[in-house]
């Protein structure tokens, strides 16, 4: 299993918002600005980064939660930084404190959830729950 993952550990995760990342891209009637979804997608890959070298050979983090804010709209052009900070461990899941800011302004925050998992394993697991 992974090696100790150190409370505290971080990572980070960076984008300059375009046209797909947008609410405008899932439905023209909505605005051009950047969507919850891309919010929590930059949050989950922080997170990933964060844990990921402390995972053995084979093994990767994975999302199994998230309790998050949307708090400030950003525009097409505005660059995103996620940060990620790992805050606690219960045994099986972590949990990663999470924020987004863009050029001026924290945009979200909140928690993910994330648990250890052997690629191998959870790839032959997947094929027989088919």
């Amino acid at each position: 299993m992974a090696k100790a993952m150190p409370i505290g550990a971080s990572g980070t995760a960076e984008e300059t918002v375009e046209f797909k990342h947008t609410l405008t891209a899932h439905h023209p009637e909505l605005p051009p600005v950047y969507s919850t979804p891309d919010m929590i997608r930059l949050m989950e890959t922080a997170a990933f980064q964060a844990l990921q070298p402390y995972c053995e050979d084979g093994e990767i983090t994975v999302g199994t939660s998230i309790h998050v804010e949307h708090r400030a709209a950003s525009g097409i052009g505005a660059r995103i930084r996620a940060e990620a900070v790992l805050e606690s461990f219960d045994g099986k899941f972590y949990v990663v404190r999470v924020t987004a800011w863009d050029d001026v302004k924290e945009i979200g925050r909140g928690t993910v959830g994330r648990a250890v998992v052997n690629v191998g394993k959870f790839s032959e697991k997947l094929k027989h729950s088919q």
